[in-house]
This record gives structure tokens, sequence and C-alpha cells, in this order.
């Protein structure tokens, strides 16, 4: 006996549940089908106990700089590894129990078990109670995705980790090769690094962090060299021979010459692969490399069948899941009739991006060479922390923010920064870039002092040659 609903959610991601959320707001039965933990892998193995690390991290690294801040520090600093591990799963349980309230709370019927679509509109879940059968109106596919291994040498969870084993290590690596340095790959470097490991990354593109403005990768790059970190980009590794005690790693650097060295860990962090095997979607969907291709609502080519999240094509971003649950919950229920809702397809250029390391990084729309190629004749403006008086105050004076302007109209083509909280401060650009502001307004805007908001408006006035603290 199958069990109806107007909406089935597979997966409770940060775009699952939202999206859960978001349709029973709207008066729609709801259910949703989670097969490990509620949250997903964001929540529990992701974006916030990652986040809980790189705080331990980024505590320890202020009191190994005490005296830069006149204070003494009696006696060593040393990282206690089984507790910071225990803090950042306790961050993931807290919020983990937080979402099963927000079920609660919103009338949603949770079905632990692993979820198999048996049509567009129905499917079959087996859990701890058996088989259950489920049908619905509309179905929202949200499975996400896991890390990318490499062909060569899966990830043991000994000597070589995914992000899930770098989360919860054994043993603090006593040296650490990093493949890969995207999101994942530099924060683990990051953290790693802080917490006083021998680290190596190794890049096979030319620069660090690729999909940044090129001024934000070279600045990183310095940094983390300055930091102590080996940095090895237009470089591949080769192979990996794993034994007892360590990896033995053959990378080929830039100029062609192969060498091997020993590495006591390694973390794989070259990419991801949607959760869409075994699922039932593929003769239901259009798919492409494994990701389901959607249109901006999240429609596939079956009708009442839906796909939010990292199982379509990226950027691969919890934010961008979450905001695409939200517009496909409006969707649905405006196809079942509800006339006081208008969702909006996702505008990607206005999607923030944010990387959590020493100095962080943030950005939103086009970088300067993404904007030459499109055609635009670009007007851009620079603003370094030296020359921001809090700042300064904070100890915190590496860093700038760059901004493109499209010369011709004023439209905020792209905002890009690298330093301290710049990930809190991008969402001011990214409100600007929804709102259609150009320099105008911006120049306009009235920042409080002393803030290092007001970087912001001074890389605006620089774009334009009216800098006044630089």
């Amino acid at each position: 006996m199958s069990v109806s609903y107007d909406v089935v959610v597979l997966g409770s991601g940060p775009g699952g549940y939202v999206a859960a959320i978001r349709c029973a707001q709207l008066g729609l039965k709801t259910a949703i089908v989670e097969r490990e933990n509620l949250g997903g892998i964001c929540l529990n193995w992701g974006c916030i106990p990652t986040k809980a690390l790189l705080r331990s991290a980024e505590i320890k690294h202020y009191m190994d700089h005490a005296a830069s801040y006149g204070l003494k520090v009696a006696g060593s600093i040393e990282a206690d590894l089984d507790a910071i591990v225990k803090r950042s799963r306790g961050v993931a349980k807290q919020l983990n129990q937080g979402i099963g309230h927000l079920m609660k709370k919103n009338k949603i019927t949770v079905h632990m078990g692993e979820g198999t679509l048996t049509g567009a509109t129905s499917l079959t879940v087996k859990g701890d109670k058996g088989e259950e059968k489920l049908t619905a109106k509309h179905v929202i596919v949200a499975t996400g995705a896991r890390a990318r291994d490499l062909p060569f040498a899966p990830a043991d969870g000994k000597r070589v980790w995914t992000y899930r084993h770098a989360m919860v290590p054994t043993e603090m690596p006593g040296k650490l090769l990093v493949i890969g340095s995207g999101a994942i790959g530099i924060e683990f470097a990051s953290f790693y690094n802080d917490m006083g490991v021998d680290v190596t990354v190794v890049e096979m593109l030319d620069r660090v962090v690729p999909v940044e403005d090129a001024d934000v990768s070279a600045f990183l790059e310095k940094s983390l060299k300055k930091q102590g970190i080996t940095i090895m980009t237009g470089a591949g590794v080769e192979g990996l021979k794993i034994g007892d005690k360590g990896v033995a790693a053959t990378i080929k650097d830039r100029a062609g010459k192969v060498e091997t060295t020993e590495f006591t860990h390694v973390i794989t962090a070259i990419g991801i692969v949607p959760n869409t095997e075994n699922i039932g979607i593929d003769k239901l969907a259009e798919m492409d490399r494994g990701f389901i291709q959607i249109d901006p609502y999240g429609r596939t080519r079956s009708k009442g069948l839906w796909a939010i999240g990292d199982c379509t094509p990226g950027p691969w971003l919890a934010h961008k899941a979450s905001h695409e649950g939200v517009t496909c919950a409006e969707a649905i229920a405006q196809e079942l009739g509800n006339k006081d809702v208008h969702p909006h397809p996702l505008d990607r250029n206005a999607i923030p991006g944010c990387t959590y390391c020493h100095p962080q990084i943030a950005s939103v729309g086009l970088t300067e060479a993404k904007a030459k190629e499109a055609g635009y004749e670009v007007k851009v403006g620079n603003f370094p922390f030296i020359g921001n008086g809090k700042a300064i105050a904070l100890g915190e004076a590496e860093g700038f923010i760059k901004t493109v302007f499209d010369a011709k109209t004023g439209e905020l083509l792209g905002a890009h920064m690298i330093g301290a909280e710049v990930t809190e401060l991008i969402q001011g650009y990214t409100v600007g870039k929804v709102l259609e502001t150009t320099e105008a307004e911006l120049m306009q805007t009235v920042f409080p002092h002393p803030t290092l908001s007001e970087m912001m408006h001074e890389s605006v006035l620089d774009a334009y040659g009216r800098a006044l603290h630089y």
C-alpha cells in the first residue's frame, strides 16, 4: 500500500530540506527521504563541520601570533586533535538535530532509507521499516554528490583521504599532500598548515583556485608560500604507492621533471561525482556525465519530476542548492494552482563563492578576464587592505578588493576579494548585482567607519579614479 503526497523530496541536504520547508509553507503535503543524515553532506560532512575545524585553526593562528597584539602566552600552543574533531562533530550534530526540529515544525514526514524512483512521481524507500511505496504529484531529486576518487588510488581512509576522512583524522599527518587547489583542497591545506603540518599542494592547472580572478590566485599563492605551504601548479600526480606508514607520490612538475616524494597522508580534492546511480533517474531525465539536466526552474524532461543542487549542473554550492530549492518549490506550487507565488529563475552570475582559507577568498560575477572575453569594455578598481584603518587595527592588513564594471553602462559585472572576513563582505556586492546597481548608487552609498566594508566603497571609487585613501 502506497502513501501519497503532493511533493516528495529525495535527499535532505541544503537543497532538499529547504525545498521541503518551502513546499510545506505553501500548503503542500510534503515528505522527505534521506538515507543517512538529515542535512546531507553540507551540514554533516561539508560546509559546517569544516568551518568549525577552520575556526580552531584560526584561533591557534592568533595564539601563535599573540605577541603581534601585545599579548604574552605562557608555554607553547598545542593542538588537541581529538578535541578539535569532537567540537566539529558536535557542531554538526547540533545542526542535524535542528533540521529534525524544522521537519516536525513544518509537518514534513521523514522517511529514512534508500530511495529509488519507480516512475517520475513514485518511488520505493528501503529502510528499517522494510520497503515503503510513496507516490506524489511531484518529486524533487536532491541527492547531491560525493568526492571524486583518483582512478589509480581510491581513498582508503588510512593514507589516502577524501574530505570526509580529513575531517575526522585518527592521527595528525606528518607530511601532507593535497591534490587539487579548489575550495576544498585549499581549505584543508590551510587548516593542516595552521596545525603545524608540512603541506604540499599540487594543482594540474597553471594557478591555484583557478575559478577565481587571476589577481586573487596570484595573491593567494604568494600568501600560502609565505605561510610555509609548498605550491606546485601546472603539475600532476602520476602515481601513488601506498604503504603501511606513508605514500610515495610520483609528481611531474611544470617543467616535465618527474620525482617521487614520501608523504604520510594524501587528500584528494579533484572534484565531485553526482549521486545519481541506482536511483532510477536514467530513463526519466536527460543526463550529462551523471548530472541531471534541468530547466531554469528545476524541471526535468518528465512531467512532475524535478531536480536541484549538486546532482545538477554547477556551480556546486550549498547556497545555490537552497536557492534552487525555493525556486523549484514555488514553481511546483504555481503548477498546482497557487497564483500568489512568482518563482524567478536562478541568475548564475549572482551566485557568490567563498573559500575559507587564510586569507579568505570571496567573489561574485565575472572575473576581469571573463568580462573582457564576453566583449565588455571594463573599468577596474582595486583597494588594498593596507589602506584600511580597521584592517590595520585588526592586524589583518593583507589582501585587496577588486571590482569590475561595464565602462559603457556602469553595471557591476563582478567583485573579487581576498583578506580577512571577505566571506561576510561579498554579500554587499551580491545584493548590488541582484538590484542591478551601477557605480553611481555604490558611490553614493554611505559605508560605516571604521569597518572593512569601507574598502568596498574605495574599490568602486578607484575604478573611476576617485579613491580617497590610497
